[in-house]
C-alpha cells in the first residue's frame, strides 16, 4: 500500500504528546545517566501479510530452539554432550549463571519475552542481527505512537487494513497468567531513573498488574509477599521484572544492589513464584551464542531455519579468525557483552595504528568478539519536517515472541532507524528515532 500523506502534517503535534507523556529512552554509561527524547518518525513501516508470515514461522522456530537451548544448558547438557557448542564457550559467557544450574521455571518456559532484531536486506532478504532474551524492550512505543496517530487522523485506520497492535497487553497479561504460581502479577521496576521507565508504568496500566519496586515486595514463609501503604500484604504468583540477574536478589548475587528483593531467586528455584524472564537467560543472550542458533534449530527441532543470521564469524576458531584478519576492512567487529550500540567496530574506520592494536586484542580476547559481514540493509523513508519531504535513512526491526503454550508473534514491532544519513547504527542510545510497524491484514 502507499503510505498516507495525511499522517504527515501531524508529526510535530505527535512528538510533542510523547514528549509531554515521558515517552523518552535513558541509559546509563560509564557512571551517568542520559536520558533523551525518543524521536518518533510519522511514516510508517509496512509488512505485508504474506511476508510477515514468513517471518513469524522463523521467529517462533527460532524462540522455540532457544527455549530448549536455555532448558538443556541449565540441565541435561545434551548439546554440549553431542558437541554441537563447545562446553568452555558456553560457560565462558559473561550470561551464564552457575546458581541457575538445575532450576527449572514454572511450566518449563524461560523467555517468555524475545525481543529479535531483524534487518532487511537491498534484495529483500531478512536477516536475524540478534536475540534480547533478558529484559527486552520497546513494544510500549509504537503502541503509544499508533494511538496517538490514531487520534489525530482516524480516517487513516478506518480506511486500511492495519493489523491492531492494542492486543500487546493482553498478551503480556497471558504470558503472566499462564506461568502465575498463584497470586498478583506485578512489574518490579528499579524506578523513575530505569531507562524503560515509561515502557513499565504504561504496561502495568494496561495490564492491571501492580508496577512495585524493591521496597513494596518481601519474601516470607516461603511466598513472595506485595505490601501495600497500610502495611496488607498479598501473595504474589508472577513478577515481569525489569531488573538484570546481578541485581535481582543481593542474597543471591550482588550484594550491593539496592534495588533487588532478597531471597527472592531461593523461593523461585522452590517454585514459589515465576520470574520473567527468567535468571540465567544471558547464556542464550550473548552475540557469541548467537553463532550457533541455526545449529541449535537444526539439533532441537530437525529442521532447517527459516531465518537466517547475518554472514558471522567466530574468533573462538581459528579458521575464522584466520579470515577476520584478512578481511578486517570489510567486517564489523561487535563485543558479545555489550548491547545498545556500544562495542561495534567497522574495520574500514580505524586508522592502521589502531587497527594493529584492535588486532592485537582480538587476539588475546577471541571469546569477546564475532565478526560478522556488513549488510548493506534497505533504507526506508523518514518525513524531515525541516526539509518537508521524505528522505532515506538506515532501519531495522525489532519483533517481540511471546511464550506461553506455543509462542506467538506480536503483529506490529518496533522499528529503530538512525538519524544520520551515514551511520548503519540505529539503536536508540545512539541518537536514533522510532517508527511504528503495520502488519497488513491482507
Amino acid at each position: 500500500m502507499a503510505i498516507p500523506e495525511e499522517l504527515y502534517p501531524y508529526s510535530g503535534s505527535v512528538n510533542e504528546l510523547l514528549a509531554r507523556y515521558g515517552v523518552k529512552f535513558g541509559i546509563y554509561k560509564n557512571g551517568v545517566f542520559n536520558e533523551q527524547l525518543f524521536p518518533f518518525d510519522i511514516i510508517p513501516r509496512i509488512i505485508e501479510r504474506r511476508e510477515f508470515e514468513y517471518l513469524e514461522r522463523g521467529l517462533k522456530q527460532r524462540v522455540k530452539a532457544l527455549n530448549e537451548f536455555i532448558r538443556d544448558v541449565y540441565s541435561d547438557k545434551k548439546i554440549i554432550a553431542d558437541g554441537v557448542i563447545p562446553e568452555d564457550f558456553v560457560y565462558s559467557g559473561s550470561g551464564w549463571l552457575a546458581q541457575c544450574d538445575g532450576v527449572n521455571p514454572p511450566q518449563n518456559i524461560y523467555s517468555h519475552i524475545s525481543g529479535i532484531d531483524l534487518v532487511q536486506a537491498k534484495n529483500g532478504e531478512w536477516f536475524i542481527l540478534e536475540d534480547n532474551l533478558r529484559i527486552p524492550s520497546g513494544a510500549s512505543y509504537p503502541m503509544i505512537a499508533r494511538e496517538l496517530c490514531r487520534r489525530s487522523a482516524p480516517s487513516v485506520f478506518a480506511e486500511n487494513r492495519i493489523e491492531d497492535n492494542r492486543n500487546y497487553a493482553q498478551l503480556l497479561r497471558r504470558t503472566m497468567d499462564y506461568v502465575n504460581t498463584g497470586g498478583l502479577s506485578v512489574i518490579l521496576t528499579p524506578g523513575r531513573f530505569n531507562a524503560a521507565y515509561f515502557e513499565h508504568s504504561y504496561f502495568a496500566e494496561l495490564t492491571g498488574a501492580r508496577l512495585v519496586t524493591c521496597e513494596d515486595l518481601v519474601v516470607e514463609d516461603e511466598h513472595l509477599y506485595f505490601k501495600d501503604y497500610s502495611g496488607k500484604k498479598e501473595q504474589v504468583g508472577a513478577v515481569y521484572r525489569r531488573i538484570s540477574d546481578e541485581y535481582l536478589d543481593p542474597v543471591n548475587f550482588n550484594r550491593e544492589s539496592l534495588i533487588g528483593v532478597p531471597h527472592v531467586f531461593e523461593i523461585y528455584k522452590k517454585g514459589r513464584v515465576a520470574l520473567l524472564n527468567a535468571p540465567g537467560n544471558g547464556a542464550a543472550d550473548d552475540k557469541g551464542i548467537y553463532y550457533f542458533v541455526p545449529a541449535m534449530i537444526r539439533y532441537y527441532l530437525h529442521e532447517d531455519p527459516v531465518l537466517n543470521n547475518a554472514p558471522t564469524y567466530l574468533l573462538y576458531y581459528e579458521r575464522d579468525m584466520k579470515y577476520v584478519l584478512e578481511h578486517f576492512d570489510s567486517l564489523v567487529i561487535k563485543d558479545v557483552a555489550e548491547a545498545g550500540g556500544y562495542g561495534i567496530i567497522f574495520g574500514d574506520s580505524l586508522s592502521a595504528e589502531k587497527k594493529a592494536e584492535f588486532i592485537d586484542l582480538l587476539k588475546a580476547e577471541p571469546r569477546r568478539f564475532i565478526a560478522q559481514e556488513v549488510i548493506d540493509f534497505k533504507d526506508i523513508d523518514i518525513f524531515d519536517g525541516e526539509a518537508g519531504k521524505r528522505v532515506p535513512r538506515k532501519a531495522d526491526f525489532r519483533a517481540f515472541v511471546l511464550m506461553n503454550d506455543e509462542p506467538v508473534v506480536w503483529k506490529s514491532g518496533l522499528t529503530r532507524f538512525s538519524r544520520n544519513p551515514d551511520s548503519f547504527v540505529v539503536n536508540s542510545s545512539q541518537g536514533g528515532g522510532f517508527k511504528d510497524t503495520w502488519v497488513m491484514e491482507e
